[in-house]
Formats: C-alpha cells, sequence, structure tokens
C-alpha cells in the first residue's frame, strides 16, 4: 500500500461511488455497542484514512448522514439503505467499512473495545479494551 494507491467503492445498488487514496492510518476490528449495532453485526471490520483521501466520484446527493453521538458521523445510501462509511472528527479521521473495499489487502492489526465483545476472535491481533491512548483510549491491553 503506497501513497498513490487507489482504491475503488460502491454501495450495494451502485448509487454511491467513491476512492480512497494512499494507505490506511490503521485497519482492524470494532466490537462496540454502537458498531455492532449499525452494521447488524456481531463486530466491525475498519479501515481508517486521512479525510482527503476519501473522494465520492458518483451519487453525493444520495448520502444520508445519523449522528447517534458527536464523535460519529455515519453514512449511508439514502437509495438502498446500505452503509458507506464514519467520519469520526474528534480522531479527524474517516473509517471506510472494509467490506467497501473489495481490492483492498485488509490487514487487521488491532481490535478496540475488545471488552464489550459479543464474539470472541482467537487471532493473535491485539485486543484493546477500549480505543489506544493516541486516540483517546485508556491504552490498555486485553488477553488474546
Amino acid at each position: 500500500m503506497g501513497a498513490n494507491d487507489m482504491y475503488s467503492g460502491s454501495r450495494f445498488c451502485g448509487a454511491v461511488q467513491f476512492t480512497v487514496t494512499g494507505a490506511p492510518a490503521a485497519m482492524g476490528y470494532c466490537h462496540c455497542q454502537s458498531c455492532r449495532h449499525w452494521s447488524a453485526g456481531p463486530v466491525n471490520a475498519f479501515t481508517l484514512w486521512q479525510p482527503g483521501a476519501l473522494k465520492v466520484t458518483q451519487g453525493a446527493e444520495r448520502i444520508g448522514t445519523y449522528n447517534k453521538t458527536p464523535t460519529s458521523y455515519r453514512k449511508w445510501c439514502r437509495q438502498c439503505g446500505g452503509h458507506l462509511f464514519t467520519e469520526h472528527p474528534t480522531m479527524g479521521l474517516t473509517d471506510v467499512y472494509a467490506a467497501m473495499l473489495p481490492t483492498l489487502k485488509f490487514e487487521p492489526g488491532v481490535h478496540v473495545h475488545y471488552q464489550e465483545s459479543v464474539l470472541r476472535i482467537h487471532d493473535g491481533v491485539t485486543k484493546m479494551r477500549d480505543m489506544p491512548g493516541e486516540m483517546g483510549g485508556s491504552g490498555e491491553v486485553l488477553a488474546d
């Protein structure tokens, strides 16, 4: 993953299309209740990018936003209802869900909010109680 690499993504219906350029700042899994409820799954695979790396190339007018908290601006397609990405203004990063980038080699480096996990994953990847310290969390690592 280099500075000039580009990955394309689109929503289930194809109405919204986008690209991300460069390399993600981080990749991993989130186990928090909010992400689980939003994704309707036991865990959410994320890729975090600098906001300028994301460019919506089609269907920007079809993107809806939902804010449950001021730390997450969840984006979804108004045509099919599918989830696209989440802006995290307090972190200065945008989460593009890993499933939205089919050609990106997903290499998870961390599990966050693992204390909320409903699906234990024994993969040898670092498990954080909440978030890394540099992202405002405790930085506490849990046993695999």
